[in-house]
């Protein structure tokens, strides 16, 4: 145990101590931070209404069409078609309706947006639904021979809630949460089995080639190496990570601060959620948002993601530095050996996009306990609540599964690892590995 401690230390400190390590893990919150920023500036900038004319000369929708998002709707009287296009070449207006006297709202009858330019395709679909929208209820009024208010009444539709057999309330908002949550954290936990697992391969590799690892057997037992070099690559990895999120926690903060351009943004953005959060809290939604963020029981979410964050990496890393042992200078011996490791990770991102959806079928529930694939299943159903969603027989059997997995792929590695480490020359196929894996003693 000695030993793989000193090999693990050996690992963490040669990684953490390169200036590389410094400059990836600082500026690449840096980068993302500052690109994040940029896209927000540059779409709180580029957000300008879309107005459109319209010229209803044969009142067809009744003097009102519903002006939102960055769609604005104008109507204008006595003015002629020359007129409109003098405005739209001032830019005071970007396009314009006109509709002739005797025009009927017919289904199938054509209405025509003139624009100065082409219109986007967002804003071109949005100003088909606000026009259509808008016609059809006056089709429906001049039939039915109602108001405006009769027709809202007959439009409004019913309050629909989902609850269990307790009797407890699943409301969106909580869905909706569970939902975000689930995902990140699945796809936080893949992009980490990719990352570090392949850390572990590339840096098994470089000892072998380099011919290191022939001098390190000499004093330790390959299992001792294979698991130092897992244990202090794990640790950079983990620290890494914990630096990444410390240092955009702070930059969200600190960077407003002294870039004008994203303080500029952040004051947009601050302005827009205070107006937003008066909306919400004079429609309710906004208790309705904490009672429902109470309702999720982040403390069991963070340890579960603890748990398998580190029970997937040491599953998954041990796989990865059984390849690394096994591959000589070609690059490309690794890719084709890896393969069949990354395919379960694939699968697994798989069945959480499903299981996201549908957090209790039957591909959702062998996602979530079959070991390669529930690190990331798992974490994608868990917000969605225990014992509710998942009961407490899948958490524990998932977990003691995993960490069955763990053990058997470090044994079978192992024995891999013990044989390929000091093999040069050959190309080892995954049929011989597997050999090596079953060998006696």
């Amino acid at each position: 145990m000695n030993k793989i401690w000193i090999i693990a230390q050996r690992e963490f400190l040669s990684r953490v101590q390169k200036k590389t390590f410094l400059l990836t893990t600082i500026l690449l919150p840096i980068v993302i931070f500052g690109l994040y920023g940029l896209i927000i500036y540059f779409s709180v900038k580029s957000s300008e209404n879309y107005t459109v004319a319209i010229a209803d000369n044969a009142h067809v929708f009744g003097g009102k069409i519903d002006s939102k998002d960055d769609i604005k709707f104008v109507f204008v009287k006595d003015e002629s078609l020359l007129l409109l296009k003098e405005k739209i070449a001032k830019k005071e207006l970007d396009g314009y309706v006109w509709v002739p006297e005797g025009f009927k709202p017919a289904k199938g009858d054509t209405i025509s947006v003139v624009s100065g330019k082409t219109v986007g395709l967002m804003n071109r679909e949005e100003i088909q639904k606000r026009i259509n929208d808008a016609l059809e209820n006056q089709r429906l009024l001049s039939s039915l021979q109602i108001t405006k208010k009769q027709l809202d009444s007959l439009q409004k539709g019913n309050e629909i809630k989902f609850s269990t057999t307790e009797g407890k309330e699943e409301n969106d908002t909580k869905v909706g949460i569970s939902y975000g949550v689930g995902y990140a954290s699945g796809f936080m936990i893949y992009i980490i089995l990719f990352i570090y697992g392949t850390m572990v391969m590339r840096g098994v590799m470089e000892e072998k080639t380099n011919r290191i690892a022939e001098v390190i057997i000499s004093s330790v037992k390959p299992f001792q190496l294979m698991m130092g070099k897992i244990t202090g690559i794990g640790a950079v990895g983990l620290v890494q990570f914990i630096i990444w999120v410390a240092l955009t926690v702070t930059l969200r903060f600190i960077l407003p601060l002294f870039v004008p351009s994203m303080r500029e943004t952040a004051n947009v953005m601050n302005h827009g959620a205070t107006e937003a959060l008066q909306t919400v809290k004079q429609s309710g939604a906004l208790n309705n948002l904490m009672t429902s963020l109470s309702e999720i029981n982040f403390p069991l979410i963070i340890g579960c993601f603890i748990f398998y964050f580190l029970g997937g990496y040491l599953l998954y890393s041990s796989l990865f530095a059984a390849v690394g042992s096994a591959v000589n200078e070609d690059p490309q011996d690794a890719q084709s050996l890896t393969l069949p490791i990354t395919m379960p990770i694939i699968f697994g991102i798989v069945i959480m996009s499903s299981a996201i959806n549908n957090p209790t079928s039957n591909l959702a529930i062998f996602g979530s306990l079959f070991p390669l694939t529930s690190p990331i299943v798992m974490m994608a159903r868990i917000p969605f609540g225990v014992p509710n969603t998942v009961p407490y027989w899948q958490l524990i059997l998932s977990m003691l599964l995993l960490i069955g997995g763990f053990i058997s792929t470090t044994w079978i590695s192992a024995k891999i690892y013990r044989v390929a480490i000091l093999m040069y020359g050959k190309k080892p196929t995954w049929k011989e590995m597997w050999k090596w894996a079953w060998r006696k003693n």
